[in-house]
């Protein structure tokens, strides 16, 4: 009976309790943690939030953005990626000495499929107007073009790696039905997708705002993302239907009529003069020494105006790891420091003398018959396009206000065999017999990891300020999306492609008195030029593999073939030589060409490589897409 008691009455008193929290709205109150819609959206602070979020999402193949190992929506540091092709190598920890053998890239290789950002911009759009009724029709405005800005650009990313993909623009929304055939889209042709993103910059650009702004889309941002897409759908017109079997489908999901190339050149060369006549941005030019003014242009943060979009990081939660990743290994500030990516000698090769001349190394004598001796290291390089040393640490060069100690070991004369006899040391600044260098301490070296194995080093995109090469300081160097150096090399392109060569050499020339070689140092162009300049102005800004695929020529220039100097990584190491008795030699510096010791395989780009495919559990969930092509 006491039980039965007591069991009512804890009953009647929670029921009091209950009663009482209803009429005091006990149970309706809002949470200090959940923010509603109507919050979210009417409040700048909170939009402009989530805009950096999907700022922070945009996908990118190399670069600093993944820097940290994983981003935030779970990349992998991509970075490590620019040891991919052929403009640098792996030199870091042998757990990734695949990167060196490389048998033949994977048609999964730079796939995406990313529709998860997609959905949450258009879910933005639309709960944006339902919304925010405090924002004014100004920040609305904005706020708009902004995020359509940033989908139009991830489309972009989309169709340059998989071709014509579904164009989604709405949020789509299951009914719990059983049938999800609603949802299901087919591709959209290449084309299509390329048009979709010149008509969204058109339409936003007046409406974007955000003027002067680097890290934040701007009319100039956008200008600079047509002028980019432009110039690839164009070249995709042209040099895909040049190919002896064009690469096409047949519903134009892949491939784009050839009569269309000149009306993407057309557009490509207006938004880039746009920008360029605009007078907004301009070359940087505040450095005297052309080599250091080039890196700069990439580096410098206050009054550069060159940047036009970046990816910045401002605050030590968002410093990267790059610079302590990548540094000369002889100079290291962190005792872990590596020295992970080695920029290729055919890189450094493709860098031309400042008389025009082909830049192949004077390292033989014309007869072959011997070496040519030098009296310093970094005399090899004299007279060298300036962006050689702006993007690339050689042997003889400074950084960070010190020597960089780049030799191999010595060329020792032997007089029994009439020919000399290499020595390197089996560890880094090691002494030779005559009690001088024998191996740098930057190397190079044929086997000790995180030391180059080609005999260079990056500079471009490494820190040059104290300490930030370790684990404690970082950097803050920004990742640079578009910058008006591109711009240039994108309008020269376009107009040469169009027969406005007057036009295109205006631009290739003021890229090239920038780097050295004076006002209008060419008077011809060809198409090999125009490329051959892109490599050297835009090296490691993640551009080489996607002009290659545009051009529809990777699968020529990395061919799989060891015979194919192309497709192999070359290194070049110094050797002091120790000759007593001639003075014409004997503590003289030489040189030799080699395949890097630690490459493995040769390059090998496959015409399935063109267009990545589509993961099969995407296919298998939309039954209206079609494969690739290869694939």
């Amino acid at each position: 009976m006491k039980k039965q008691y007591l069991y009512k009455s804890m009953l009647l008193g929670i029921t009091l309790l209950l009663a009482g929290a209803c009429k005091k709205d006990w149970l309706e109150r809002q949470s200090r943690t959940i923010l509603l819609e109507e919050q979210a959206w009417n409040d700048p602070k909170q939009v402009v939030a989530l805009l950096a979020n999907f700022y922070d999402r945009l996908p990118v193949q190399t670069g600093l953005q993944d820097i940290n190992n994983t981003g935030a929506d779970g990349r992998i540091a991509q970075w490590r990626d620019m040891a991919n092709f052929d403009d640098a190598m792996w030199s870091g920890q042998s757990n990734e000495d695949g990167r060196n053998n490389i048998a033949a890239y994977g048609f999964d290789n730079w796939r995406l499929w990313n529709y998860s950002l997609i959905r949450d911009i258009n879910l933005a759009l639309e709960n944006m107007m339902l919304y925010g009724t405090k924002l004014s029709d100004a920040q609305k405005t904005q706020f708009s073009a902004e995020l359509r800005f940033l989908r139009a650009y991830d489309y972009f990313e989309l169709v340059k790696r998989m071709g014509g993909v579904p164009l989604i623009t709405k949020q789509l929304i299951y009914d719990y039905s059983g049938n999800a055939s609603a949802l299901q889209f087919p591709r959209a042709k290449e084309s299509e997708v390329y048009d979709f993103i010149a008509s969204e910059m058109d339409a936003i650009k007046n409406e974007l705002g955000n003027d002067g702004s680097v890290s934040r889309a701007n009319r100039y941002t956008a200008m600079a993302l047509k002028s980019r897409a432009m110039l690839y759908a164009g070249s995709l017109a042209k040099y895909n239907n040049l190919m002896a079997a064009p690469i096409t489908t047949p519903g134009g999901e892949v491939g784009i009529p050839a009569g269309r190339a000149n009306e993407y050149y057309t557009k490509s060369l207006e938004a880039s003069k746009e920008i360029i006549n605009s007078g907004v941005y301009t070359l940087y030019r505040a450095n005297p020494d052309p080599g250091e003014n080039f890196y700069e242009a990439i580096t410098a943060k206050s009054g550069n105006r060159e940047v036009i979009f970046v990816k910045d990081f401002l605050t030590p939660q968002k410093r990267h790891w790059f610079s302590y990743d990548n540094i000369v290994r002889g100079i290291r500030e962190d005792n872990l420091g590596s020295s992970s990516i080695s920029p290729s000698l055919n890189l450094v090769e493709s860098y031309e003398y400042l008389d025009g001349t082909p830049g192949a190394l004077k390292i033989r004598t014309a007869d072959n018959s011997d070496f040519i001796y030098y009296d310093n290291p970094q005399d090899i390089f004299a007279n060298k396009d300036a962006r050689l040393y702006g993007t690339i640490v050689y042997p003889g060069a400074n950084f960070k206000g010190l020597p960089v100690g780049i030799q191999a070991g010595v060329m020792a004369w032997n007089t029994a065999t009439n020919s000399y006899t290499v020595v390197e040391g089996s560890d880094l600044n090691t002494t030779y017999t005559d009690g001088k260098l024998l191996t740098g301490s930057s190397g190079p070296h044929r086997s000790i990891q995180e030391v180059s194995n080609t005999g260079f080093y990056l500079r471009k995109y490494i820190d040059s300020r104290a300490r930030t090469s370790t684990r404690g300081v970082q950097s803050d160097v920004w990742w640079v999306w578009f910058r008006l150096g591109e711009i240039y090399l994108n309008a020269a392109e376009a107009a040469f492609e169009l027969g406005q060569t007057g036009e295109a050499l205006t631009y290739i020339n003021a890229i090239r008195d920038r780097a050295g070689f004076g006002p209008n140092s060419l008077t011809t162009l060809t198409t090999d030029r125009i490329r051959n300049e892109r490599r050297a102005e835009l090296a490691f800004e993640d551009h080489r593999l996607w002009d290659l695929k545009r051009w529809r020529i990777a699968d020529r220039v990395w061919n799989g073939n060891v015979s194919n100097p192309n497709a192999m990584i070359y290194a070049l190491y110094p050797y002091r030589v120790v000759r007593p008795g001639d003075a014409a030699r004997n503590g003289k510096y030489v040189f030799v060409k080699m395949i890097a010791p630690r490459f493995r395989s040769p390059r090998f780009f496959q015409l399935g490589n063109y267009y990545s495919s589509i993961d099969q559990q995407v296919l298998n969930n939309n039954p209206k897409l079609v494969k690739n092509p290869f694939h």
